[in-house]
């Protein structure tokens, strides 16, 4: 295909991004067996319908701005997958590997957050309104699934991953008040007793 034009650069990168999104279809299902956390398993059978109706978006656009869907190969999704692929083989403790899926997911967000943007912004100078509508609903959803991936990240995943609790923690910080209060009792009576000492002399 030449690329002569911004039209031209615009059909390529919504080709890019179905190729993208088939891949998705065919990887989140698996990633969604491989995760123990049941909001994260959710979280990935959401997307995945999610994902699916991505996929006719992009035949929509494909419509207005007269390009065909097939044809190319995105080989950024390919990678991105396979080092998901290449994590969940890996011999990890579940809540690790829960951790590990959600920044394998974010890393796919991110670069699918990027191509939507671009392509919404080309297809408004463009013109194609109807198109630049659509990719940008389907921006808002990959943003909002990022989100959750982060709030699931923070609130549970990465500290069921790191091996300490909530109360783990609160008793190590209880602990460590109780040296400190130990070792502050200690210095008072090394005081006293050398105040004791200096009045005897």
């Amino acid at each position: 295909m030449s690329m002569t034009t911004l039209d031209s650069l615009l059909a390529d990168t919504i080709k890019d991004l179905y190729s993208a999104e088939n891949q998705l279809v065919k990887a989140l299902p698996k990633m969604a067996k491989a995760a123990t956390n049941p909001d994260l398993r959710a979280g990935f059978e959401e997307h995945l319908e999610q994902t699916k109706t991505h996929v006719e978006r992009l035949e929509q656009v494909c419509q207005e701005i007269g390009a065909t869907p097939k044809g190319k190969k995105c080989v950024a999704m390919e990678g991105l997958i396979e080092e998901g692929k290449e994590l969940m083989e890996e011999d990890a403790d579940p809540d690790v590997l829960d951790a590990g899926l959600i920044a394998a997911a974010q890393k796919v967000e991110h670069y699918e957050i990027a191509a939507y943007g671009t392509a919404r912004t080309w297809a408004e100078q463009l013109g194609y309104q109807e198109a630049a509508d659509l990719l940008q609903t389907t921006l808002d959803e990959e943003v909002q699934t990022d989100k959750k991936l982060t709030e699931l990240a923070m609130s549970a995943v990465n500290e069921d991953a790191s091996g300490e609790s909530e109360d783990e923690a609160d008793r190590e910080d209880t602990d460590e008040d109780e040296e400190d209060d130990a070792e502050e009792q200690d210095a008072q009576e090394e005081e006293s007793d050398v105040g004791k000492s200096s009045r005897r002399r």
